[in-house]
């Protein structure tokens, strides 16, 4: 009698431990978006670079790349359909409308060589004002200045460590879809 007590003891014991593993501590990956929005509206991204802006040392190294924002706005779309959590649509048939522009691109020195005349690693930095908006009510959902995207990237092999030498375009689009991330998660997780 006492084993057949241990053995639903036991029994009940490992459901119960399985169950609350299972359930988890209340963490979902799905959208924390409110009410009923299941669609966005991905204006194309305006450029918004002062190129005629006077140089200094805290902008020196602030430059401008064309179509970037083209690229943005690519790259936000096919996050979003990557993500799932809201399907891209047209303009009039959208739940929502997420509205940017590009208002600086940035490609920052890190390292330098021993004799520090070369520049051995590089981030770029891409910069964009944000806003979401309910389309149905035209009621702004919430806005972000000088959101960030950024990659690191050498521009040389370093002998001492593991790095690898990357191109600049290729950081540039690294740094975009690490952009593209960041916005579709500001989007829809909601933290």
């Amino acid at each position: 009698m006492k084993r057949k007590i241990n053995r639903i003891f036991s029994a009940s014991a490992v459901f119960v431990l399985l169950a609350t593993v299972l359930t988890g501590c209340g963490y979902t990956t799905r959208s924390m978006l409110y009410g009923n929005y299941s669609t966005i509206y991905v204006a194309p991204f305006l450029n918004k670079v002062d190129i005629t802006q006077e140089s200094f040392s805290a902008n020196k190294y602030r430059i401008y790349r064309p179509m970037l924002e083209t690229d943005i706005t690519k790259k936000v779309i096919n996050r979003y359909l990557f993500d799932g959590n809201l399907k891209p649509a047209k303009e009039g048939s959208a739940d929502l409308v997420l509205k940017g522009e590009l208002v600086e691109y940035r490609k920052d020195p890190l390292s330098y060589t021993q004799d520090t005349e070369n520049v051995t690693e590089y981030r770029i930095n891409v910069y964009v004002n944000l806003s979401l908006w309910d389309a149905k009510e035209n009621k702004l959902l919430w806005q972000e200045n000088n959101f960030n995207g950024n990659y690191s990237y050498f521009t040389a092999e370093n002998l001492n460590s593991a790095s690898i030498k990357v191109p600049e375009a290729t950081a540039v689009n690294n740094a975009i879809e690490d952009l593209a991330r960041r916005i579709v998660e500001r989007t829809v997780e909601q933290w």
